[in-house]
């Protein structure tokens, strides 16, 4: 769920203040990488992608301190979600205005204070329920994979004879964590995880109707959160779940 940010508003699951830049399967495929050559990275591969994804994230963007406001309302919103359905989680912040939040399948969970700004703690929650639905749906992992593949290009891949992401450079691990940050996410994913979001939500004893204001508050502004399909769409089909399971 990518959302946007500064004076619009959530990128990959909400839109960011810049459009969100998906990455171009038709130009990868054209430099060779073909769909089979997706398997040769490994499970292992894509972790350690994931792994060194997030710590150049972390190093790129400026943290809230564990003493900042921001970080203690996280950790209190976060409160009892470190081990979330099988999954080690951890959260932290990152002080920018743009309205983002991600997670990347080695459970490091990003959320941006533009996001904070604007959002309650149970909208916060919505957003972080359908982030890690992305992961737990495998659509994450996807991604990476495809975030690696692009960042190694064919030529890396066929000199090292390994696609391991020892191989990356500097400025290749930055195409991949920003090609995955940035990667957009298709209708049926975005579908799927809201869905699994709105069941985190229950799950948890939050309120799910959060999720669905969520949606309405970022639905004129754009961008990723406001398509695949529209927020307003998204944010009725929530109602529909909310309704069903009141009967």
């Amino acid at each position: 769920m990518r959302m946007l940010s500064g004076t619009c508003l959530i990128a990959a699951c909400l839109a960011v203040a810049f459009p969100a830049q998906a990455i171009d399967l038709k130009k990868l495929a054209e430099t060779g990488l073909k769909a089979g050559k997706a398997m040769s990275l490994s499970d292992a591969d894509i972790a350690a992608g994931a792994e060194q994804g997030c710590a150049y994230m972390d190093q790129e963007n400026q943290q809230a301190a564990a003493s900042d406001p921001y970080s203690k309302r996280l950790a209190k919103l976060t409160q009892g979600l470190e081990n979330e359905d099988g999954m080690q989680l951890n959260f932290k912040v990152y002080k920018t205005d743009e309205v983002n939040a991600w997670a990347m399948a080695n459970g490091c969970v990003r959320v941006y204070t533009g996001l904070m700004d604007m959002a309650s703690d149970d909208e916060v929650r919505s957003v972080i329920g359908h982030e890690i639905g992305h992961v737990k749906l495998g659509h994450s992992k996807s991604k990476m994979r495809t975030a690696m593949l692009a960042a190694l290009g064919r030529e890396t891949l066929q000199s090292s004879g390994s696609s391991t992401v020892a191989s990356l450079t500097s400025g290749q691990l930055g195409d991949l964590a920003e090609g995955f940050v940035n990667a957009q996410f298709s209708q049926k994913e975005e579908s799927a995880a809201d869905e699994y979001g709105y069941r985190f939500m229950v799950r948890h004893q939050y309120d799910p109707n959060a999720m669905v204001s969520m949606f309405r508050k970022l639905s004129s502004d754009g961008g990723l959160m406001s398509s695949h399909p529209g927020s307003e769409a998204r944010a009725s089909k929530i109602e529909t779940l909310i309704e069903k399971d009141a009967r």
